[in-house]
């Protein structure tokens, strides 16, 4: 061929060649779509020139990542936050199967910048800003990851639910609030969940899996599992994320998840009732102690599925126990306290001594409370036990009542006996006079209680209604 022909046979043979790749790679696209072989996503919301950047530089895309790190910290160095939403989003687009990133920048905003903020709502959005990270975009990226269910079962258990942050008691209301909205009521109903027919549940439905991400199937199948639980609180959602991410992820990765699931079933019990929400934003909670024997299960769930190292869960469960022996003393329920000694004893023999007895058990745990505390201390506990013997009294939670009662008269007995074998003690006032005084502070009018609260109270404790203030004589005309 002579060679005036080879340059533009060359060229024609390019342009072929580039066409039919242009029509197959549309294909190619789609297919590994399909099969999940596609590993990045194109930036959305991003400057042109990093929009263009990014696809220009193809697989040096962390190049461009390790910039916006520096950018962001840059940025919280200075407490610039604002931009941080908008930097997190790019980040972990740029970077979307490496599970370190999504938690890390999902932990910044809900720990470290939530508490540059004084206002309990703006540190709010932060944690929502970092629970919305790990659970719209970091799961769909990263289904199969239990490091993801657990960092966000995490921040319902640890950041909303414990009480480290200044703001907790806001997390917990807003919340609970939001859920409330959500499902209509305290619950969620699972039959119009999962067979909607009318459209306000057809819509409730959409929220419920479109916004908030969660599946009325699953949510049933934790209850089914784990007994009924609170969805206003933070626990509930905990145990959720943790029990989706047990049937998803990887078994090897699960360790963590249990953890998740039997911490929270603990805390659902010490406190997962909500007996009253103040005007404040702050919630009077209560045991559930009904929750005891599914949370107990739940434990043994756990401790079936723990092949590497179960005896921490076991450790766990004996712990348990204890606790839920001791709060169902502290509620006068002493028959099932018992019955679950009885049980901790034939399943652990390590837990406590062959003759112990529920009520020597609970006067060790109070008593090992005030042995080294001083006279003011002591009085502040006492007190403490009144108010709440007053309080469970107005939400008629008398077996309650009575418990704390006793537990109040108890720590004065002890204390009111150590003092005389010590010199330098002093002894407290009579119980009968701090027992009036409590309860005359909480029935004040100008510093106590509401009056429809001071009204059950009187009611409870059979006092005569209060005398009416005298009116005075209106002047004679004269």
């Amino acid at each position: 061929m002579p060679r005036r022909f080879q340059k533009p046979l060359l060229l024609v043979l390019a342009v072929l060649f580039l066409g039919t790749a242009a029509l197959l790679q549309r294909d190619l696209n789609k297919q590994r779509t399909e099969l999940g072989l596609t590993r990045v996503e194109p930036l959305e919301n991003a400057p042109p020139v990093l929009a263009f950047t990014t696809i220009a530089l193809g697989s040096f895309r962390g190049l461009i990542a390790n910039a916006l790190w520096i950018r962001a910290n840059e940025m919280q160095m200075e407490d610039k936050f604002f931009e941080q939403v908008q930097l997190a989003d790019w980040i972990t687009k740029l970077e979307p199967h490496f599970v370190q990133v999504w938690l890390v920048q999902a932990w910044n905003m809900a720990y470290n910048i939530s508490v540059k903020f004084r206002d309990p709502a703006d540190r709010w959005r932060w944690v929502r800003n970092g629970i919305e990270l790990l659970r719209d975009q970091g799961i769909p990226y990263n289904p199969k990851e239990a490091l993801v269910y657990r960092e966000l079962a995490w921040f319902f258990q640890h950041k909303m639910g414990q009480n480290l942050d200044d703001a907790h008691m806001y997390y917990k209301y807003a919340w609970a609030t939001e859920m409330t909205q959500l499902f209509g009521g305290p619950r969620p109903n699972f039959e119009e969940l999962l067979n909607p027919k009318t459209d306000e549940a057809k819509a409730r439905l959409q929220v419920v899996t479109g916004k908030y991400k969660l599946e009325p199937a699953l949510m049933k199948k934790a209850e089914e599992a784990f007994g009924q639980l609170e969805w206003r609180l933070p626990e509930a959602h905990a145990i959720y994320w943790a029990t989706v991410g047990l049937e998803r992820s990887n078994p090897k990765d699960q360790i963590t998840l249990r953890r998740n699931i039997y911490q929270s079933l603990h805390v659902s019990v010490l406190r997962g009732r909500i007996v009253l929400a103040r005007p404040d934003g702050s919630f009077v909670f209560a045991p559930d102690l009904n929750k005891i024997q599914p949370a107990s299960d739940g434990y043994e769930k756990m401790i079936a599925e723990e092949t590497d190292n179960p005896d921490i869960v076991r450790r766990a469960h004996r712990g348990f126990l204890k606790e839920a022996i001791y709060l169902l003393y502290n509620y006068n329920r002493t028959a099932e306290a018992n019955r679950w000694m009885a049980i901790t004893k034939q399943k652990y023999p390590d837990a406590f001594p062959p003759d112990e007895t529920v009520e020597s058990y609970a006067l060790k745990r109070l008593t090992e409370r005030i042995r080294d505390v001083d006279q003011n201390r002591t009085k502040a506990l006492v007190e403490g036990w009144l108010n709440q013997h007053f309080e469970n009294l107005i939400l008629d939670e008398d077996d309650r009542a009575v418990a704390v009662l006793r537990m109040a008269r108890q720590i004065w007995d002890y204390y009111d006996s150590v003092s005389k074998t010590r010199a330098e003690s002093r002894g407290l006032e009579p119980f009968p006079e701090i027992y009036r005084r409590v309860r005359d502070s909480l029935m004040d009018p100008a510093s106590g209680l509401p009056p429809e609260y001071v009204a059950r109270l009187r009611t409870k404790l059979n006092l005569p209604a209060p005398a009416a203030p005298e009116t005075p004589e209106a002047p004679r005309p004269k």
